[in-house]
This record gives structure tokens, sequence and C-alpha cells, in this order.
């Protein structure tokens, strides 16, 4: 029978954020997987998986989560988390790689995914959808994400400041991940295209230490890494207006 590794997103942080079915594939697994950085620390998929799963249930495998400048060790990291999870499918069946937001939107599983079916090519991959922060944002500050015929784009800004700038300058909401390092560029990008008034950004959503906050107290000063920004469009002509 073919081994499974199944990529379950595990929400932006509160465990309740969870998916039924996101609970029912992570207790079905024989194996949880959970990345973490080499310096150990737990990380938010580990953190959440641990409400619904017994920890001797858990396998911590070290990614290098972070590392963009040097290909070599993102490569030979992922290379090795690879090996690690080949050897669990072959010794336990079925492998639940646990993922914060959708194993579907710029996540690690697909990388695991790839270097997975490299090695065992019969291996089945499955995924389960989970809740992003971008939507967890929306409901947490009340910002609205899309209507009408409004398109709605998603951009890291780890792919540069003007990237942001140029989806800004475009029409319907913009949403930003991962630019806590580059808030000053964020901030004078949302003030250039006039997309200031009702912006909001949040990070660690769901957690202790959540900060969901308007746009316009954006200083110099970085944030975490995961913060969201989310830059609604000017909405005119009232209700139902961008129909």
């Amino acid at each position: 029978m073919s081994s499974r590794l199944i990529g379950v997103g595990v929400g932006p942080g509160d465990p309740e954020l969870v998916t039924v079915k996101g609970v029912n594939a992570l207790r079905a697994a024989d194996v949880v997987v959970v990345p973490v950085m080499d310096t150990g620390e737990r990380g938010r998929a580990e953190a959440t998986v641990l409400h619904y799963v017994p920890a001797e249930k858990v396998v911590r495998v070290v990614f290098a989560l972070n590392e963009r400048t040097d290909r070599a060790r993102r490569e030979a990291a992922w290379d090795a988390a690879g090996g690690r999870v080949v050897e669990l499918l072959r010794e336990r069946g079925t492998v639940a790689f646990a993922t914060i937001g959708d194993p579907n939107v710029y996540s690690t599983f697909t990388y695991l995914a790839q270097t997975v079916t490299e090695s065992v090519p019969d291996t089945v991959v499955e995924t389960v959808p989970g809740i992003t922060a971008m939507q967890d944002l929306a409901a947490r500050s009340g910002a609205v994400l899309a209507e009408g015929t409004e398109p709605l784009t998603l951009v890291p800004v780890t792919a540069g400041a003007a990237v942001l700038k140029d989806a800004l300058a475009g029409p319907g909401t913009v949403v930003a991940y991962k630019f806590g390092r580059q808030a000053g560029e964020v901030a004078e990008a949302l003030r250039e295209t006039g997309r200031m008034g009702d912006a909001v950004w949040g990070s660690a959503l769901g957690l202790p230490e959540e900060s969901v906050r308007p746009a316009a107290e954006l200083g110099g000063a970085p944030l975490p890494y995961l913060s969201t920004l989310i830059a609604p469009p000017r909405r005119d002509g009232g209700r139902g207006g961008k129909l």
C-alpha cells in the first residue's frame, strides 16, 4: 500500500480556527510532523497541533524556514527534512505535516512534497485546507476583503516593497504577508498610493500577544516577521456599488 503524506493547514495561530477535517486528519495520521527552525523554539504550528494530539505523536523536523540568501544551506535543509519524512513514511505509513495557514498558500509543505515524491514517487500527497491569516485579520478587524467585481491581490513583501507598491496602485484589496521587517517601506507605499486610510495590520493573531492596529500607526520600527496587512480600496457608491 502506498504511503500518504497529508499537508494540514492549522490556521494562523488560534487553535479554535483549525477545521474539523484538519483535526480529524491530525488524529488519524500515524505521526504528525511539525516544522521548526534550527534554533529549536516551538513554532505556531506545533503549539496549535498540541491542542489536538498527544506530544508523543509529534515529530519535530528542522527546516530552513526563513533562509533566502544561502541557497546551498536551504537546499541541504530541505533534503534533510525530506529524508526524515521519507523515513517516517516507511516506518509509519501515514504522515501529516502541520503548516500554519493553508498548505497551498506560501507553505513549506510545497517543497516538502516535491522532495518526498522525488524520492518515493508512489507517495500519495493530499492537502487539507486551512484558514489563512488574511481571513483571520479581516474577521478581527472588520475589514472586507473583496466585494462585487473587485480583485484580491496577495503579495509577499519578501519579494520587495516595489512589488507591493505596484499592487497598491491597482484596483481591489491588497493583502501583504511577511512585511514586518520592512514596515517603514510598507507605510511609505501606503501613503504614496493613497491607501493608508482604511488599511489595517495584525500580528500574532489569536495568540496572547496579538496586535491588530490601523496601518496609520505604522512607524519605521520592524514588526514581527509574520505580520499581515490588508489595504482595501475606496468603496464609493453605497451598498452594492462594486457590483
